[in-house]
């Protein structure tokens, strides 16, 4: 089982951080995550304030920032009592499921994740402790299950019943059977691998208190929520910098891949159709949000600055040449949904209002770095480092580096089979105020 570490190591982060910022800074990452980029300005003493609207975003994140109050007995105690555990063969509660997460896991598995849940929950364990124990069932989720995250789609596995149902059903009509596939040759018992993940943590939390330097005093102000929305509440020029990934426009629809989790936390089928919306525009099915951020901008008395922005965006060449280009590729029949033109134009529209919104949060001199993938659709290489520059420089941001990764992206084997094969860039932006 591959372990998932609390305090995940980002070199390029580190490097970054210690290079730029210093103890008492506060730094902004608009798209927070697991929080790991939070964690490493922790430990060097810089303030770091930020934003994620998936849910369990704000369950790592605290888990991370809370590592100095864990208390390492209790957390020993817990260890050993949960490892002791024994469900009842009376015990009949299931984890709940949504459609697409109907029959994810093998039958102990899906009862003993509720049995836990409700085991947890009534102990006198700390909160801290409890949010750490709901991140380790979270992290071993998938591996106890017959699904594994690939590319945009959970992929199954044919020991699970909703393959074995549909292959009957397919069997019955003539139809093609599913091909055999298995996620993992062993499927985890969900309390070895919970048990695993609290040691694993223990580790980290012991070295980690054992080396802690005396700036950990630092803040983290998360917010669980979309920086879209959130990032114009927020009084100017109080940042010193800014580190962020945001999401790829990668058509990668989270709230699948990440299904398990969020029904886990208590998602149900219109909450995981109204995230979906909500998320950054990264997916096919994302609808525009101009007219909810003008009325966004309205409440806030700001709408001369939604004008602002959305004239900037609407004048944007390279925009608009991307745009013009996708849109012919459809009239040629390369794109294999038309909902990818609505895609791209509502990502780079919703980054661009990101991009102005951390102009005006930032002080003079402030850094900004943004990871980024580029993307190709319909045989269309669409540069997202260079397009979300070009929105920068609008906004007044100076340009001061592309550092381009070594490690690059492949493309999908439709279009290598339609448009041949063509290495896309990875690379981290920097632009300074």
């Amino acid at each position: 089982m591959r372990q998932l570490t609390l305090f995940e190591d980002k070199i390029d982060n580190r490097e970054y951080i210690t290079q730029n910022f210093s103890a008492g800074d506060n730094v902004m990452d608009s798209f927070m995550g697991s929080g790991t980029s939070a964690l490493v300005c922790q430990m060097r003493g810089i303030n770091s304030i930020g934003y994620d609207i998936m849910p369990f975003s704000a369950v790592a994140i605290k888990a991370k920032s809370n590592v100095l109050r864990y208390d390492i007995s209790e957390l020993q105690t817990l260890i050993k009592n949960f490892s002791a555990l024994k469900m009842p063969e009376t015990y009949s509660a299931r984890t709940p499921y949504v459609t697409i997460t109907d029959s994810a896991y093998p039958e102990f598995n899906e009862r003993f994740i509720m049995f836990a849940t409700d085991w947890i929950a009534q102990s006198r364990y700390s909160d801290e402790l409890k949010n750490l124990f709901t991140l380790c069932v979270l992290n071993s989720l998938e591996w106890c299950s017959y699904t594994t995250k690939d590319g945009q789609y959970l992929r199954w596995d044919s020991r699970a019943a909703k393959v074995i149902n549909a292959n009957i059903e397919r069997k019955k009509f003539g139809r093609k059977l599913l091909p055999a596939h298995q996620c993992r040759e062993v499927v985890e018992n969900i309390q070895s691998a919970v048990a695993d993940e609290l040691n694993h943590i223990l580790s980290d939390i012991k070295f980690v208190q054992a080396n802690a330097c005396e700036n950990f005093s630092a803040t983290v102000d998360f917010t669980e929520g979309s920086a879209l929305f959130e990032l114009p509440k927020l009084e100017e020029k109080i940042l010193d910098g800014v580190i962020t990934s945001p999401p790829y426009c990668n058509r990668y629809d989270y709230t699948r891949i990440y299904a398990l989790e969020l029904v886990y936390l208590g998602y149900g089928e219109d909450d995981i159709k109204n995230l979906r919306q909500d998320l950054l525009s990264c997916t096919v099915e994302s609808k525009s949000k101009i007219s909810s951020l003008m009325k966004h901008y309205e409440r806030l008395n700001a709408s001369e600055r939604f004008c602002y922005v959305l004239g900037k965006i609407n004048s944007n060449l390279a925009f608009q040449e991307i745009m013009a280009a996708l849109t012919e590729r459809k009239t040629r029949g390369d794109l294999n949904n038309n909902g990818v033109i609505r895609m791209v134009e509502g990502y780079f529209t919703e980054l661009a209002f990101v991009y102005a919104e951390l102009y005006r949060l930032c002080k003079d001199g402030a850094i900004v770095a943004v990871v980024n993938d580029n993307v190709r659709y319909g045989g269309e290489i669409i540069s997202v480092d260079y397009l979300s520059t070009s929105f920068a420089e609008q906004f007044v941001f100076k340009p001061v580096k592309i550092y381009c990764l070594r490690q690059q992206k492949g493309n999908s084997s439709r279009q290598m089979k339609k448009f041949g094969r063509t290495a896309l860039r990875k690379s981290i932006t920097r632009w300074q105020k």
